[in-house]
């Protein structure tokens, strides 16, 4: 999504994956992130990773407030990671005109709308990260101490439990789930 200094960066969706582009964005130089979140667990993470505004709007209301937040203009970069249709069209809606938007969401059943899309005039790129590129840099991040991705594991069962940590991440009990031997 082209985050970096001086832009204002949207997340939409607020799981470990969102939480991760909050804090990605923080790492790139962002003067503003806007979490969009509705639960109060994970606002909390997301003000920790770096966010400076929390919005809990969805759909066109979520869109009109990033607008408002961002004097009728959008975000200049807003990452999509959840991949309903909702949440697709949300990111569109709330990125500016020439602004970049990068999905990451699986987006299973997502129709994008040609006209709508050709029409908010932004970029779009997205699929899985290319973890490889980033990771030894990620590693001495963690190595030394400036950034602690591991907030996200909020529960822990053991690996004879995983249906149980995959129900609690669908039913917004645990935002990820860490399985032991």
């Amino acid at each position: 999504a082209e985050a970096g200094p001086g832009k204002t960066v949207a997340v939409v969706g607020d799981g470990a994956v969102g939480l991760m582009a909050v804090l990605a964005a923080k790492q790139l130089g962002a003067e503003r992130i806007i979490a969009m979140s509705r639960h109060p667990e994970r606002q909390k993470l997301a003000r920790y990773y770096g966010a400076t505004d929390i919005v809990e709007e969805r759909g066109d209301e979520g869109v009109a407030k990033i607008k408002e937040l961002t004097g009728g203009l959008g975000a200049h970069s807003v990452i999509e990671a959840v991949g309903t249709q909702e949440s697709f069209m949300q990111a569109v809606g709330s990125t500016r005109g020439g602004g970049h938007l990068g999905y990451v969401g699986v987006n299973y059943d997502v129709q994008i709308p040609g006209i709508e899309l050709f029409f908010a005039g932004i970029h779009t790129l997205g699929g899985p990260a290319p973890v490889r590129r980033f990771l030894p840099e990620l590693i001495q991040l963690i190595w030394d101490k400036k950034i602690d991705p591991g907030k996200v594991f909020d529960l822990t069962l053991p690996l004879e439990q995983a249906p149980e940590g995959y129900k609690a991440m669908d039913e917004r009990r645990a935002t990820k789930v860490l399985l032991t031997l």
